[in-house]
């Protein structure tokens, strides 16, 4: 037997090609993920002496002491605290944004494309305009209250410690409806209309169709929704951070804050190591659940009929969690049940003539759709207002803002804010540098994962399983548990401070989103095509190239707007990595111009616009690419 054929026997046929496919991104992530996570777990072990300037090897003893230090326990309070409270608010108010975007509504698209506006907007953008909203003396949240007559004189939203963490979970909140909404709606779409109505033939009201039809139809979608969310949520930084920077008197103070106060401010990388670090067994733990559920296979569940221990509990959960649920639901299904039988008794008293039973049906819907829009307005005017806020201030004069005259209208409107940055700031140059890295790291990424996503669904070599697996792993992996290693790796490869720091490492978080879309668009286009113009002569590189690429243009358009998005807003690595004014990104950019207590409103709100506007534009014109590949990548795989 020759050589070729013995690794071929080894290694899986196509190992020869695939090797090329999946260098790149297995160089990527073993060198900047892989290593840097174990570099964070050496480095937790150790702390530094600051009297000799040596780094001595403490063992466990950081972690240990973090289990008696007031600092640690006080954040892990407010992260859980933040948490919970964001988690439970954003699912309900997306349920139900959903469950009224899916149903009869005029203009339902538009009223879609609304919802999902924060989305798009950066975090810096988000963090400056609920800032300037919540400001007790140019705000403008502190007027509307007092006009409404709910408050008496203007409160501190973020400057009061008993207010501080609601003020900061509404913003949270206002960022994440979006994603609740956008995924929850794909799942309610799938639900078959037919079991609904099969329901409500049986005498079903509306609150048991809900807890009955609709809820188990969207069980998969919720606990992807809620664990995705609750791995983005519990690792926050930057829209903390830029809000209260922990305060006041740790009152905000999450978990990664604490940790970035520790390793970079301190320059105690062990100690802050070990803060980061002891949230991952929880995370592990949350990402095998969400990897398992998201790599779900209903043919292979179907015919997997031996029990394991965690199927079992998963069915305890489930059955508690059940009853639970018909707790809860009781007081509304009662409810709705009386207004039902009121309805049929004021019928019967009130009977429509035969001839006026459609004009009555018609006025019924009518009503119904109102009543819709009305449950919808509120949570409109929440979405909105940020932006009618940014807008209006960015028009302002500085001493009208000061003044506090015309404070929701701009009296005179004046370009004075917008020629003020462009002139006095380096806002083009944060422009530059964000196009720049944005765009290059982007490229990188989209060029990266489609190879390796190809190679994944189409050659058979070893090891495909395990990397599709570290992929969706990496994928769910909060950056807060690496910014430390990261930052001392970049600093051994003299990268700190330069585009290459970021260049380099936004791929870790753009690639295995990217990937994981690409391998779920690459299945589903017949692989008959390539291997017909295989036969014909041409390569594997060709059919690659000339077939499957052009096929999946939706896919890559999707991925590529979704990459350049999350690169164009991203703050933590490029706040701990770049120092140099002249490096600076947009979003660090905007972060520099507070210094201290001196806030110049009108011109925060002029670079927000600006900054928000490429986004913006993006997502106007190529919206259903960008939020299906969204769906796509949260809800299959």
């Amino acid at each position: 037997m020759s050589t070729s054929r013995r690794l071929r026997g080894l290694l899986g046929r196509d190992w020869a090609i695939a090797i090329w496919f999946v260098l790149p991104m297995a160089l990527i992530m073993v060198g900047l993920i892989f290593w840097p996570f174990v570099s964070a777990i050496l480095m937790s072990m150790t702390t530094l002496n600051f009297q000799t300037g040596e780094t001595v090897q403490v063992g466990l003893r950081n972690f240990q002491r973090l289990f008696t230090n007031s600092d640690y326990l006080l954040a892990m309070q407010n992260t859980i605290t933040f948490t919970l409270w964001s988690l439970s608010i954003k699912f309900v108010t997306g349920m139900t944004i959903a469950m009224i975007l899916n149903s009869k509504l005029p203009t339902r698209d538009l009223l879609a494309a609304i919802m999902l506006l924060p989305w798009i907007v950066p975090e810096i953008v988000t963090a400056l305009a609920w800032k300037s909203i919540y400001d007790p003396l140019f705000g403008g949240l502190n007027p509307i209250l007092q006009g409404l007559g709910v408050i008496k004189q203007p409160l501190g939203w973020l400057s009061d410690p008993q207010m501080a963490m609601g003020s900061v979970i509404a913003v949270n909140v206002w960022k994440g409806i979006p994603f609740f909404t956008l995924l929850l709606l794909a799942g309610l779409k799938a639900i078959d209309n037919e079991q609904l109505e099969a329901a409500e033939v049986d005498g079903a009201s509306a609150v048991q169709r809900f807890r009955y039809v609709t809820l188990p139809g969207l069980k998969y979608v919720i606990i992807v929704v809620l664990l995705l969310s609750f791995i983005s949520t519990f690792n926050q930084f930057g829209l903390i951070f830029l809000m209260t920077g922990g305060g006041p008197g740790g009152a905000t103070k999450l978990y990664s804050i604490l940790a970035y106060e520790k390793a970079i401010g301190s320059l105690q990388y062990g100690p802050g190591s070990a803060i980061a670090l002891s949230v991952a067994p929880l995370m592990a733990i949350l990402i095998y659940f969400l990897a398992k559920t998201m790599r779900r296979d209903e043919r292979v569940a179907a015919l997997d009929s031996k029990p394991t221990i965690g199927s079992r509990i998963a069915r305890v959960l489930q059955a508690g969690l059940g009853k639970v649920l018909d707790v809860l639901f009781w007081p509304f299904d009662m409810l709705f049940r009386g207004l039902g039988h009121a309805a049929t008794a004021i019928g019967r008293r009130f009977p429509t003539p035969p001839g006026r039973k459609y004009i009555a049906r018609q006025r019924q819907e009518r009503v119904h759709i109102t009543l819709r829009l009305l449950a919808l307005l509120p949570i409109l005017v929440f979405v909105l207002f940020p932006f009618f806020w940014v807008i209006i201030t960015s028009f302002k004069t500085t001493p009208q803002i000061s003044a506090r005259t015309s404070i929701f209208w701009p009296e005179p409107f004046t370009l004075d804010q917008y020629v003020s940055l462009i002139r006095d700031s380096q806002f083009l140059v944060w422009l530059r540098n964000s196009v720049l890295v944005a765009a290059v790291s982007t490229v990188i990424s989209v060029i990266f994962a489609a190879l390796a996503a190809y190679a994944l669904t189409r050659l058979k070599f070893v090891g495909a399983g395990l990397l599709t697996t570290f992929i969706l792993i990496t994928y769910l992996l909060p950056g807060t548990l690496i910014f430390i290693p990261l930052y001392q790796t970049l600093s051994d490869l003299g990268l700190i401070n330069s585009y290459g720091s970021l260049i380099v490492t936004y791929p870790t978080f753009l690639m295995p989103f990217a990937t994981w879309v690409l391998i779920g668009y690459f299945r589903s286009i017949p692989v008959e095509l390539e291997e017909a113009a295989m036969i014909d002569g041409a390569s594997r590189i060709y059919a690659f190239w000339k077939i499957t690429l052009p096929l999946a243009a939706p896919a890559l358009l999707s991925v590529t707007l979704f990459a350049f998005t999350n690169a164009w807003n991203e703050f933590l690595f490029a706040f701990v990595f770049i120092t140099s004014e002249s490096l600076r990104t947009l979003p660090i950019g905007l972060q520099s111009m507070v210094v201290g207590d001196i806030l110049p409103w009108g011109k925060l709100m002029a670079a927000s616009l600006l900054t928000a506007v490429p986004v913006a534009v993006l997502y106007m014109y190529t919206q259903r690419f960008l939020v299906g590949g969204l769906t796509v990548g949260g809800v299959k795989g």
